[in-house]
């Protein structure tokens, strides 16, 4: 069977480096995007044969079109796109400025509109595919000092179910998993210098510990695959009951 091809973005590291070990390990060819050309190399020669890097700033938006044609010439074809890449901001809401607002949705918001809509259109003559977005439980309630965040994947929540029903008629599913707090370099930064928000985090997870990379490569796993194949537009929460806890 000729292999799926997968692209992930923010491969490098933390949770997209477990869902690209994930496919690779399924015997999927997975292209990993990242920013960093020494960490996307090394992540790529980590996860083996199997894994090739793109070194690419999804924040140029313009160019994006450009990186998929180019990757689709080499391809054929992309069958799953998992759009993990994201990056944070712990700060005060009234300090906020307009520029670290836009920051946050420009990359976490129109660089997943802009690489999903080209992927698409691939999508659509290949007639099927799947989409996994990466949200947060910051979309699923309120977290403080991180407002930017929030409202950047709140919105890729929308999307995904936006994205779902536009998409369905072409055999392209559009589904997001919501990770808890996970045990990732990024997590550790937010966490570990406040004592009573990690507190706070164990108190309301009824599974009493953290998640690992690995339970959200599952997810994303399970969804792109065809045991999925009659679900579409759906958030799945991968938090230990952090979503429910009292």
């Amino acid at each position: 069977m000729k292999k799926k091809t997968v692209l992930v973005t923010g491969g490098n590291s933390g949770l997209g480096y477990a869902i690209a070990r994930k496919f690779c390990d399924a015997g999927y060819k997975v292209y990993i995007i990242g920013r960093n050309e020494e960490k996307t190399r090394q992540a790529a020669d980590n996860l083996g044969e199997l894994a090739v890097p793109i070194v690419f700033d999804l924040n140029t938006l313009e160019a994006i079109p450009k990186l998929i044609d180019k990757l689709l010439q080499s391809t054929g074809k992309i069958d799953v796109l998992v759009n993990n890449a994201g990056i944070n901001m712990k700060k005060d809401f009234s300090d906020v400025s307009d520029d670290e607002f836009d920051s946050i949705l420009h990359t976490n918001v129109k660089s997943v509109f802009a690489i999903s809509r080209e992927v698409v259109k691939s999508m659509k003559v290949t007639n099927g595919g799947n989409i996994v977005n990466i949200s947060s439980m910051a979309a699923q309630y309120g977290i403080p000092q991180v407002i930017a965040y929030t409202a950047s994947k709140t919105a890729i929540e929308g999307m995904t179910r936006a994205m779902a029903v536009d998409l369905a008629q072409h055999h392209i599913r559009v589904n997001c998993v919501a990770p808890g707090f996970i045990k990732t370099p990024m997590t550790a930064k937010a966490l570990d210098s406040d004592k009573k928000r990690k507190e706070r985090v164990f108190v309301r997870t009824p599974m009493g510990k953290m998640g690992r990379p690995e339970d959200i490569a599952d997810a994303v796993f399970y969804l792109a695959g065809n045991e999925a194949s009659y679900i579409t537009g759906t958030v799945l929460c991968v938090d230990g009951g952090n979503a429910i806890g009292f």
